[in-house]
């Protein structure tokens, strides 16, 4: 095995934008689609995402397909979910104290326990998910994961929301050529190295990317990754050759309901997970409080323009 190099930085070929080779050729919309139907058909068992893990401080509400949520933890660490609307006289839970085991509603000291029609909720340890059997899936233990990396990975979480559906999101992300044309300022020397066919099944059912991930000026990583969709509404990058091996990109769609202009709009709740195996990552992963904005902003400004991409599908669409 050669011996890895101790530094992972290497000068990228940073064409200008006008001459990259076009990508749209193999960008074929036929394609797209039927990987977005392939995962719009598997099972979610009705499991949603709410939020990061780390935004529960100790409650947090928001609105899932029209419902209002909030998720809390008990003073014995607990997690729990149920309506965000209290059952006396309507009040928003969303920043309701918690008081030992139970949610107090601040208008009138309304205690809400175990015994309140809380919901089904998950911590992976990265994300949130609440299962909502109004969506009409045949119901789950528990969520359907995606790859994640070993233990010593440190996430982020940001979120963005769109005029969209869920499945604009995900054909957003089943579309890995308009990666070095829509976000130059991320990516170079991108190619699709494998795509499905139509009709695949797991697990040949992902792409297969080679991608310079840019750092500063023609600095860059250069890696192979995967994407592939564990459920309905999650797309999944996961680096399997290069710097970073077991890192992933989890995009997740989360409906949300209309909003005032009664179009649908969708959170797209983005954990990436970073791991290295380098000794030196371990002491990175010891300031993950340090690290954790930059790695949100980084997904917030690639969803600046990738929220656009959904958007313009949903339009399309729709009319």
């Amino acid at each position: 095995m050669p011996k890895r190099p101790v530094n992972p930085l290497r000068l990228l070929d940073l064409p200008r934008w006008a001459d990259q080779e076009p990508s749209w050729t193999q960008a074929d919309p036929a394609l797209i689609e039927a990987a977005t139907e392939r995962a719009l058909a598997r099972p979610a068992g009705g499991w949603v995402v709410v939020c990061g893990s780390r935004e529960i401080a100790p409650t947090f509400g928001r609105t899932v397909a029209g419902r209002e949520i909030v998720v809390w933890r008990t003073a014995s660490g607990e997690l729990r979910a149920g309506p965000g609307a209290c059952p006396h006289l309507g009040a928003a839970l969303c920043d309701a104290p918690v008081v030992g085991e139970n949610l107090v509603c601040r208008w009138h000291g309304l205690p809400l326990g175990r015994d309140w029609g809380t919901y089904p909720v998950h911590d992976d340890g990265v994300l949130v998910w609440v299962r909502l059997d109004v969506l009409g899936e045949p119901p789950l233990d528990a969520p359907v994961l995606g790859p994640r990396p070993p233990a010593g990975g440190v996430p982020a979480v940001a979120t963005v929301i769109g005029r969209c559906e869920p499945r604009d999101v995900l054909a957003n992300r089943l579309d890995p050529w308009h990666g070095s044309w829509f976000h130059p300022y991320s990516f170079a020397q991108l190619r699709v190295l494998a795509a499905p066919r139509p009709g695949a099944a797991e697990p040949e059912d992902r792409f297969l990317v080679e991608v310079g991930f840019r750092v500063a000026g023609r600095l860059g990583v250069p890696v192979k990754a995967e994407f592939s969709c564990p459920d309905p509404r999650t797309v999944t990058m996961e680096i399997v050759d290069g710097e970073g091996t077991g890192s992933v990109v989890e995009t997740h769609a989360t409906p949300l309901g209309p909003g005032p202009d009664g179009a649908p709009r969708t959170a797209v709740i983005e954990a990436v997970v970073a791991y290295s195996d380098r000794p030196g990552f371990g002491h990175a992963a010891k300031v993950g409080a340090a690290l954790r904005p930059l790695m949100r902003a980084a997904a917030a400004r690639l969803w600046r323009d990738d929220i656009a991409y959904a958007e313009r599908r949903y339009t399309l669409r729709s009319r």
